[in-house]
C-alpha cells in the first residue's frame, strides 16, 4: 500500500479475458496500486512506451501477442519492469518457460486474492516469490 504522500505503484495487468482483468484491477487498486490494463501483450507494449508500469502480471494465452513473447519484449525493451506471469491452461511447463525468460514470479489460475498480493509485494520488494505451484 501507499500513504498519501507518494505517488501509487504503477501495475499493468495484461489478459484476453475481461473478468480475469477487472477482477484483478480492483484488488489492486483497493490495495493501493495504480493500475492499467490490457487485454494483449501488444496493446500492453504501447502502454509502457508511455506509461512505464513497475510491475507487469501478464496471462500467457492471448490473442494478437501473448504472454512469452511479451515477457521477451519487456525484458528487452523494460528490463527494470518487474514481471509476473498467469496461466490457467496447461501452466506448468509454460510457467517454467516464462521463469526463464525473465518473470520474477508464476501464478496459476484460479487466482486467489491474499496470494497475488502476496506475490505483488514480493516481487516489488525484490524478495524471492513462492510460485502458486511450489510446495
Amino acid at each position: 500500500m501507499s500513504d498519501s504522500s507518494s505517488p501509487a505503484i504503477r501495475i499493468l495487468v495484461v489478459d484476453d479475458d475481461e473478468t480475469v482483468r477487472m477482477a484483478l484491477r480492483r484488488m489492486l487498486e483497493s490495495a493501493g496500486y495504480e493500475v492499467l490494463d490490457a487485454p494483449n501483450g501488444r496493446v500492453a507494449m504501447n502502454l509502457c512506451r508511455t506509461n512505464p508500469p513497475a510491475l507487469m502480471i501478464t496471462d500467457i494465452f492471448m490473442p494478437e501477442q501473448e504472454g512469452m513473447e511479451t515477457i521477451r519484449v519487456m525484458r528487452r525493451e523494460f528490463p527494470d519492469v518487474k514481471l509476473i506471469a498467469v496461466s490457467g491452461q496447461a501452466g506448468g511447463l509454460y510457467l517454467r518457460m516464462a521463469k526463464l525468460l525473465g518473470a520474477q514470479a508464476t501464478l496459476e489460475k484460479p487466482l486467489r486474492m491474499e496470494t497475488v498480493l502476496g506475490t505483488v509485494r514480493s516481487v516489488l520488494s525484490g524478495e524471492p516469490a513462492a510460485d502458486s505451484r511450489d510446495a
